[in-house]
């Protein structure tokens, strides 16, 4: 029996498009959108990858609304983004999310995490981050100035 690669998405567990939308839409703006659709392996009906563009013609026929920051009653993030703010890498910031230390949620396998932006200030994050800063190498700032390629002149 095959197996999975590392990294894939398996394809008896992508959902149809139009499923996905139904139950993305409003919550990420377009170009999110498609980025998942992408990554759940979902295709349009004629077999091409999803756009900005293919998405809001698709959210449109479907009478979904567009994605407004305004109507949220609990402002979200993405866990990219959250991970920028904490200061930790994206994989350590999924590492907290998926021990429960950083609340984020995920309304389909492979769509993006949602993060509540208050929860970026809570006790238990606060502790979690501190726990990965302590991993780090003693000298972490010099370790990674040694990784930039320095250009003379600039």
């Amino acid at each position: 029996m095959a197996r999975v690669k590392t990294g894939r998405y398996p394809a008896e567990l992508a959902p149809s498009a139009v499923e996905a939308l139904r139950k993305l839409g409003g919550h990420w703006p377009d170009r999110e959108l498609a980025v998942s659709l992408n990554r759940m392996l979902c295709k349009t009906g004629d077999g091409e990858s999803w756009t900005t563009v293919r998405v809001r013609e698709m959210r449109e026929r479907l009478g979904i609304p567009e994605y407004d920051a305004a109507k949220v009653d609990v402002p979200m993030i993405s866990l990219t983004k959250a991970a920028e703010t904490l200061g930790i890498c994206v994989g350590s910031a999924k590492s907290l999310a998926k021990k429960g230390i950083l609340p984020a949620t995920q309304i389909l396998p492979g769509s993006q995490w949602m993060v509540p932006v208050e929860a970026l200030t809570s006790e238990a994050v606060r502790i979690g981050v501190q726990g990965v800063a302590d991993r780090r190498p003693k000298f972490y700032e010099d370790y990674q100035y040694d990784k930039v390629v320095r250009l003379p002149g600039l």
